[in-house]
């Protein structure tokens, strides 16, 4: 017989499934938006052959689906290159590379987009490009691409519910089973949906209060 009831243990694997992927959203991120910002330091410097090695990873990356990334980091490469990776491995590798490739788009976007006659002036007075970088081109850019980046994390918190495909007990992965037992998609979903959505309401409010404070103390105020 199908117990069918909902149970108040159905919160608390709620909140788990929730906190297994605020988790991961919050770990991939931070890896995503360092190593992004790292490769368009990269790109800044136009490393021969570096360069063009990070422009076509990421490429790759943006232009593929996630679900197919996922597949081949958790099936793929560990059946080809002989490797044991588990779920939450393969989950936090895949989201983490997408996350970065997008970032480091919108980081090289940001760079380029300060003016050249403010570098210029930079290096007449005598900095260096790391000094320009650092003091120049930094504060201006990531008053930019605060809300570029704030798209993109609501957008990588929404992906993650991929990964409960490979078995990770994520939020979507618990209303999937909670689905199963109770037959009530309706309320299943509706439930996991509102969840979602409060954690990406989140996301853009902190990331519109950084885009203010970022922009009501940077050059550009006004604009």
């Amino acid at each position: 017989m199908r117990f069918t009831q909902f149970t108040p243990y159905d919160l608390v694997l709620l909140a788990q499934g929730l906190g297994v992927t605020v988790g991961l959203f919050l770990l991939t991120s931070l890896i995503g938006l360092l190593a992004g910002t790292v490769l368009g330091v990269v790109r800044y410097y136009r490393v021969p052959g570096l360069t063009q090695a990070v422009t076509f990873v990421t490429e790759l990356l943006k232009n593929s689906p996630v679900l197919v990334q996922l597949f081949l980091v958790f099936f793929g490469f560990p059946a080809f290159f002989h490797l044991n990776v588990g779920p939450v491995q393969a989950a936090v590798i895949t989201l983490s590379a997408n996350t970065a490739a997008f970032v480091y788009v919108i980081a090289v976007s940001a760079i380029e987009s300060i003016g050249r006659d403010q570098v210029e002036a930079a290096r007449v007075f005598g900095l260096s490009r790391w000094q320009v970088l650092r003091h120049v081109i930094a504060p201006q850019a990531a008053a930019f691409s605060i809300g570029p980046l704030t798209a993109l994390l609501v957008n990588q918190l929404q992906v993650t519910s991929l990964i409960s495909v490979i078995g990770v007990m994520d939020l979507a992965k618990i209303g999937a089973t909670l689905n199963l037992r109770t037959l009530k998609p309706f309320i299943v979903w509706s439930v996991v949906g509102l969840l979602y959505y409060l954690a990406a309401k989140l996301v853009a409010g902190v990331g519109a209060r950084i885009e203010h404070r970022l922009r009501a103390h940077s050059a550009f105020r006004g604009l």
